[in-house]
C-alpha cells in the first residue's frame, strides 16, 4: 500500500475525502499544506506518495519517469506508470473499508504529474468527483458508463505543462461527455489562491456540504 498522510476532518466528524497527488519529484507533504488554506472542515485529506524515488532529489517522489518526456507523448506503456496505476487503484479501492467513507463522496485530485494521474485512474473508478491542476493526460482515455465531474485548472504561463497539453485534454474529455469545469488564470505551473479558490467551491457543490468562507490566505 501507498505510505499516507492522514489529515482528519477539523469538525471530527468527516462528510467526505479529498485526496490529493503530488506531482514529479514532490512528495505528500508537499501538498499538505492545501488542508490549511482550503476551509473545509467537513473533510478529510489523504495524501499518499508515490511509489518510486525521484532520481534528483533525496525526498521527492514520482509516479513515473519523466526526464526524458515531453506532454504529447503516449505514456500509457511505461512499467513504472503501469505500476503506480494498479499501486493507486488497489489503494483506493481500499479506502471505504479503511475510512468508512466511500468512493461516491471521495473527490481524487492532483497537481502536474498527480493531476494526469488523477485523469488516469479517476475516470474508471465510480468517484464523486476529479481535479486535475495543472496537469495533463496520458494518452487515450478510458471512461465508465458515468463520468464524474471534473474541474480543470491550469496556468495561461506554464513553462513546465504547457497550455496546449490542458486543452487537448479538455477537448478530449469532451468527446467522451465528460462534465467539465474549466477554469485559466494569469499563472505559472503553481496553485495559486484563485486555484484554492476554484477547489473550495468545486468541493462544497460535489459533496453538498454546509458553506464556509474559503480561507486563501
Amino acid at each position: 500500500m501507498l505510505n499516507t498522510v492522514k489529515i482528519p476532518a477539523k469538525s471530527g466528524n468527516p462528510k467526505g475525502s479529498i485526496v490529493m497527488l503530488h506531482g514529479w519529484g514532490a512528495n505528500a507533504q508537499d501538498v499538505a499544506f492545501l488542508c490549511a488554506l482550503v476551509d473545509l472542515p467537513d473533510v478529510q485529506f489523504l495524501l499518499p506518495d508515490a511509489p518510486f524515488p525521484h532520481p534528483y532529489s533525496t525526498v521527492g517522489k514520482m509516479w513515473y519517469d519523466l526526464s526524458n518526456a515531453n506532454f504529447q507523448t503516449d505514456f500509457t506503456q511505461q512499467s513504472d506508470l503501469q505500476t503506480s496505476r494498479k499501486a493507486l487503484t488497489d489503494w483506493l479501492n481500499s479506502l471505504e473499508q479503511e475510512t468508512g467513507i466511500p468512493l461516491d463522496r471521495t473527490i481524487l485530485g492532483g497537481f502536474s504529474q498527480g493531476g494526469a494521474m488523477t485523469l488516469d485512474v479517476g475516470l474508471s473508478l465510480p468517484l464523486a468527483g476529479l481535479m486535475i491542476l495543472s496537469g495533463y493526460q496520458h494518452g487515450a482515455l478510458h471512461p465508465a458508463a458515468k463520468n464524474p465531474p471534473i474541474l480543470m485548472v491550469h496556468g495561461r504561463q506554464d513553462q513546465v505543462v504547457p497550455l496546449a497539453a490542458a486543452h487537448r485534454a479538455k477537448a478530449n474529455l469532451e468527446q467522451v461527455k465528460a462534465s467539465i469545469d474549466y477554469r485559466e488564470f494569469d499563472m505559472g505551473h503553481e496553485i495559486s489562491p484563485s486555484v484554492l479558490n476554484e477547489i473550495y467551491t468545486f468541493v462544497q457543490k460535489t459533496l453538498h456540504l454546509s458553506p464556509s468562507n474559503p480561507k486563501t490566505t
